[in-house]
């Protein structure tokens, strides 16, 4: 073949690929997100009891995938019971809680973005029930979305094949890193109390995979929320590599 030939072959090449870059999407530029808050309280109710809903959740106008999981997850947050049914919608859910709740009954939902990056976008979800007992009902969630692959990603999809045993033996040291450094070590009886359990709530975060953990799961009610931030660089081998942000 002629250099000429090979010359007009790599710039045909060169301007297909071009192209070919130009029509996919770009997944450094963040998705578009718009908030819904709402509040109501149980219709013809006017006393400082009244059974009330709040939702604060988010909506993503190019990404009608992610903006299904959202609901759907939240909707998850509502069971009371394990294998209850759900809710068609939140605007059902909100209705049929003002219609059968009595008062001082009240439930809180919501959705936020906690970050963008190289094309996930990690929502953090929560829930709180007070059905006017002397402490309330939180509840925690991550949604660690792939726009690249229109889904959310389980752990399985975030490790790397058979790691899932050493994934959490990693996380076991982080969590006696946790209890170092809050001094907790020294206390026998609650580290026989509160033992090291795996978690649901795992999120890809750009700073690195975040636990997190209900109250009354690792630690006492009264000690809250529970967040540990693993290194990615403790992970290698474990996290798939194109998940691992590009700076880390």
């Amino acid at each position: 073949m002629s250099l000429l030939k090979i010359a007009s072959v790599a710039c045909i090449a060169l301007t297909l690929g071009a192209c070919q870059s130009l029509f996919q999407p770009s997944y450094r530029a963040q998705v578009t997100s718009t908030r819904d808050a709402s509040e109501q309280v149980k219709p013809g109710c006017d006393g400082p009891d009244c059974p009330l809903v709040n939702i604060d959740t988010v909506h993503f106008p190019t990404e009608p995938q992610l903006d299904r999981t959202v609901e759907q997850r939240l909707l998850q947050m509502t069971r009371t019971s394990p294998g209850a049914a759900l809710p068609a919608s939140l605007n059902a859910y909100r209705e049929q809680f003002l219609r059968e709740s009595g008062d001082r009954n009240s439930v809180y939902l919501q959705a936020k973005v906690r970050e963008q990056h190289d094309g996930l976008v990690i929502i953090e979800v929560s829930s709180y029930l007070d059905t006017g007992a002397a402490n309330g009902t939180p509840g925690r969630g991550f949604i660690n979305y792939s726009r690249q692959q229109q889904k959310e990603l389980s752990l399985s999809d975030m490790l790397l094949p058979g790691q899932e045993v050493a994934f959490w033996k990693t996380a076991q040291v982080a969590h006696n890193s946790w209890l170092i450094n809050s001094q907790l070590d020294r206390d026998p009886d609650f580290v026989k109390s509160w033992p090291f359990q795996k978690t649901p709530n795992v999120a890809l975060t750009s700073a690195g995979v975040v636990l997190k953990y209900n109250v009354a799961t690792i630690a006492p009610y009264s000690s809250g929320l529970i967040e540990m931030t693993i290194p990615y660089a403790r992970l290698k081998g474990q996290i798939k590599p194109e998940l691992v942000p590009e700076r880390s």
